[in-house]
């Protein structure tokens, strides 16, 4: 069954701690979630092998969910797993491409070059920032009859699963769910970071109603290299008219964009918005090397205020993904 009590944190960072001699080392943050104390547990190792996890991040993040997320109080919101709504899911919100996920070592001698490293580069400096606020994604627990066992505080109370949590292997498949990811996201007074997740075991594509893996396809290969039997984007998304000129309903349009050196059939291919609502594509045959602009299927809808756009193979599997902020009317937006 999915994770119980997914939502998402919103606090100050109090305090920090590595834990790098442990069987399952977590990086341990504390935050203030408008007066209640929190502990967020974030694996940096994986109890199974490959013990590296996967890492990604994003010193400019933008996404259609900022706005909304950015007027939560302070503590814990509940969140139902969806789309259309804060919850977060890597394969399906565009988040993050697939490619930007590297393997990391969780501690190692020197500076700057492990994954406890990386995280408290942004840890530290939300601590030291008055005006910034830590979003941490995952599942709750507590509050706990004992004090807390990292920080002291009580009641013991705190977020983990702060990874993708879906497309586990079989140990740990009970635990899987569509739109229910975690990850840490910083709002700083001039940017946002986002930092991602995963176990090196866990697939990158997996059924959109239970988060299982689907059959056939092979764990998420660091470093945006397909492994064998997984699509790679030899389609990619590269513009789209989100918000064109007139009232609705719109003539919106998707322009695919071939990356190989043979014609490839769009019939039975398949877009999906950030609502989730998905429309088939008709055709043409997209020429080797050519790009071509598809109108926007019923009952797909782009939101003018921000959203996603998905692609879809024959098959299931997503090939592309892309996630806009906002449309001016009659302007294109290139990806």
């Amino acid at each position: 069954m999915p994770l119980k009590s997914y939502g998402v944190l919103a606090g100050r960072v109090r305090d920090r701690r590595r834990e790098g001699d442990k069987d399952s080392p977590h990086y341990q943050i504390q935050v203030d979630g408008g007066g209640t104390q929190f502990r967020v547990a974030v694996n940096v190792l994986s109890a199974q092998a490959p013990a590296e996890l996967l890492f990604a991040a994003d010193e400019n993040f933008g996404h259609p969910i900022l706005p909304e997320l950015s007027r939560l109080a302070a503590g814990f919101t509940a969140l139902e797993s969806r789309p259309g709504g804060l919850a977060l899911d890597f394969i399906r919100g565009n988040l993050f491409p697939r490619a930007a996920l590297r393997a990391m070592p969780s501690v190692r001698p020197g500076p700057d070059n492990d994954l406890a490293d990386k995280i408290e580069h942004y840890v530290q400096r939300a601590q030291a920032d008055s005006a910034s606020r830590l979003y941490a994604f995952g599942a709750r627990w507590g509050p706990e009859s004992t004090p807390d066992k990292i920080f002291g505080f009580a009641p013991g109370n705190g977020v983990h699963d702060i990874h993708l949590n879906q497309g586990n292997s079989r140990r740990f498949a009970g635990d899987d769910g569509a739109w229910q990811d975690g990850a840490l996201l910083f709002a700083f007074p001039d940017q946002w970071v986002a930092l991602f997740l995963a176990f090196q075991n866990q697939s990158w594509h997996t059924d959109p109603a239970t988060g299982h893996t689907l059959p056939g396809t092979p764990p998420a290969a660091p470093g945006g290299q397909p492994a064998p039997g997984e699509p790679d984007q030899r389609v990619r998304i590269v513009a789209a008219l989100v918000n064109p000129v007139g009232p609705a309903p719109e003539a919106e349009t998707v322009t695919l964009l071939n990356t190989t050196d043979a014609d490839i059939g769009l019939a039975g291919w398949t877009l999906v918005d950030r609502a989730g609502h998905r429309g088939t594509l008709a055709g043409p045959d997209l020429s080797a090397g050519h790009s071509a602009r598809i109108p926007v299927p019923a009952p797909i809808t782009l939101g003018n205020n921000g959203g996603t756009i998905t692609l879809l193979n024959p098959d299931g599997l997503k090939v592309d993904g892309v996630a806009y902020t906002n449309a001016p009317e009659g302007r294109t937006l290139t990806f």
